[in-house]
């Protein structure tokens, strides 16, 4: 009789952890994009995520240009300064710039298919090209605030206060403000 009520937690503690999305599993392997041009790593299957640069729809596909990221557990981009450098992802298809625009979060799975090379600023850059089966676009991340308590520390404690009598009042504790992140502007002025 305990088993199972021992076992019903445990399969909904690890059904909680975070995985990858279901386009983005499978047998991929770890070469960096940094690490994709030194060598013969053309028809490699491989998962590379970062910001959207450039998106650039072309006649029977769509290419992105793309600022690697490390990816986390579900495959997500991280959110640091560090990159593995750029690359190019195209898949067939047409995907709108409007809504793949420059910052937003990508992640795709796909097939190394050589190199292109291309210019950053007056840069000659040579980018890893994938042949993405899978192109993940990741939900805007909620912008957090967190707002301290504006009273200031005062360093002489009255009687009743400190660490030696409980407690006392020490203000509110933070505020924590969610909001989401504003809409994409459309391509329009706005009056």
């Amino acid at each position: 009789m305990s088993k199972p009520i021992i076992l019903i937690p445990l399969l909904l503690t690890l059904a909680a952890c975070a995985t990858a999305p279901v386009p983005l599993k499978g047998e991929l392997s770890t070469l960096l994009p940094s690490a994709a041009l030194a060598g013969s790593h053309s028809g490699e299957r491989v998962r590379w995520g970062g910001e959207i640069i450039k998106v650039s729809p072309g006649e029977n596909d769509t290419c992105f240009e793309i600022l690697s990221r490390e990816l986390d557990a579900s495959a997500r981009p991280r959110r640091h300064d560090s990159s593995e450098g750029r690359f190019i992802a195209c898949r067939s298809g047409f995907y709108d710039p409007e809504v793949f625009t420059k910052g937003r979060e990508l992640t795709v799975v796909g097939t190394l298919d050589g190199s292109e090379v291309g210019r950053v600023g007056q840069f000659e850059y040579t980018y890893p090209k994938v042949a993405a089966d899978a192109v993940y676009l990741w939900p805007p991340r909620p912008l957090v605030i967190e707002q301290r308590n504006a009273w200031p520390y005062d360093p002489f404690w009255g009687p009743s206060y400190g660490p030696w009598w409980g407690g006392g009042y020490w203000g509110p504790p933070p505020v924590v403000i969610i909001k989401p992140n504003p809409p994409p502007a459309t391509g329009g002025d706005r009056h």
